[in-house]
């Protein structure tokens, strides 16, 4: 279990051949069940993620795209993105993930340094995360993107800058760099709720947030989202479907669709598979996978709220056009004493069109803006 984190866990390690193909069959029933819903649409990106998929084999991982090409023929996807957690994949797995068609690996280093890792209850070390590295780039992967984490408690600045300048050496093309966040209900939250776990004051968690950006644009990745960096051209297209709340088909278990305006929901809605293994399969198996999904339907607060804040954590901020098209108004007309008094307040910058964006000091202070979009009562993302 993560002792931070609230991420739906199986405990399956190592992964039977048996479980593995049966996983992958329903992978694949699921997405065979949701054929008639996507015909038509593009296959635009596949992001495999939310776990550890880099204990498939890289037959499985063919397997699984070319299921996904035949329900949705055309054009290749423009990005295939496949998580690997040091430690999960042997060495000869990394070449195959690129043989069956990944192009972008993500790597889940969190930090060279053993005793922060040991900290956050990694189950890899430091060696894996160069191992995993050094081999994506043998390989020649054209896009390699890494996660840090920062504000570990006992985490000390030179730690940090260590694991940044690492990090570099070995030529990322991008940086996803967040700073720690302890969901309710872990172990990490019950040891700061007894005293017995200290997290970082929030200006030296400030600093981290300041210092990351500052190294990393000095080796140009540039901060393109909150906690995103990238070299131009390598932002990752996937995550940016989230941003601007495009469609996005989600399958296997604790995975979450976004949908489109349909009839009865015309600002959208999400669908949550089951957290549990044992549910989702017996759910796509018994050929019902929609029955076990848990929807939420899009109220037009939430919507506009979302619309606005995802937007206004990325470098190009709100387009006003693009809102005033879905909602049929621009955000003036639905945020504007928000707009006001932040404007104000120098934390966004309106142009003349009503466009609006992060002024370029509010980057540290981007959770607060987005608060003043979220309707009251709305559930915390």
């Amino acid at each position: 279990m993560c002792p931070y984190c609230d991420f739906a866990v199986i405990r399956v390690r190592p992964l039977s051949a048996e479980l593995e193909t049966r996983y992958a069959d329903a992978v694949l029933r699921e997405l065979e069940l949701a054929a008639p819903a996507v015909a038509g649409r593009e296959l635009a990106t596949v992001y495999f993620g939310g776990g550890t998929p880099s204990l498939l084999r890289p037959e499985t991982v063919a397997r699984l795209l070319d299921g996904l090409r035949a329900v949705l023929p055309g054009p290749p996807p423009r990005e295939v993105t496949l998580e690997l957690n040091p430690g999960t994949a042997p060495g000869v797995r990394i070449p195959g993930f690129r043989e069956a068609g990944v192009g972008r690996l993500s790597v889940g280093v969190q930090s060279f340094d053993d005793r922060v890792l040991k900290r956050l209850g990694r189950a890899h070390r430091a060696g894996a995360a160069r191992s995993a590295l050094e081999a994506a780039r043998r390989v020649g992967f054209p896009e390699i993107s890494a996660d840090l984490l920062y504000g570990v408690p006992g985490q000390e600045p030179a730690s940090l800058e260590r694991d940044l300048a690492e990090l570099l050496a070995f030529g990322p093309t991008h940086v996803s760099a967040y700073a720690l966040e302890v969901e309710p209900g872990t172990p990490y939250a019950r040891g700061v709720a007894r005293g017995v776990l200290r997290l970082p004051p929030e200006e030296v968690v400030a600093d981290c947030f300041l210092r990351v950006e500052e190294v990393l644009a000095a080796s140009g990745l540039l901060r393109y989202e909150v906690s995103n960096f990238a070299r131009p051209g390598h932002e990752a297209v996937h995550n940016r479907r989230y941003w601007l709340r495009r469609p996005v088909l989600g399958l296997g278990p604790s995975a979450v669709s976004s949908r489109p305006s349909a009839p009865g929901h015309p600002f959208g809605s999400r669908a949550a598979n089951p957290r549990s293994l044992g549910d989702w399969l017996a759910a796509v198996e018994g050929g019902d996978p929609e029955a076990a999904r848990a929807v939420e339907v899009l109220s037009p607060e939430v919507a506009r709220g979302e619309a606005a804040f995802l937007a206004l954590r990325t470098r190009e901020g709100l387009s006003a056009r693009d809102f005033e098209a879905e909602f049929g108004a621009p955000p003036r007309a639905f945020f504007g004493a928000a707009i006001e008094r932040l404007c104000g307040a120098g934390l966004l910058e309106e142009a003349g069109d009503g466009d609006l964006r992060l002024a370029p000091g509010a980057w540290l202070l981007a959770d607060s803006v987005a608060a003043e979009f979220v309707p009251a009562g709305a559930p915390e993302r």
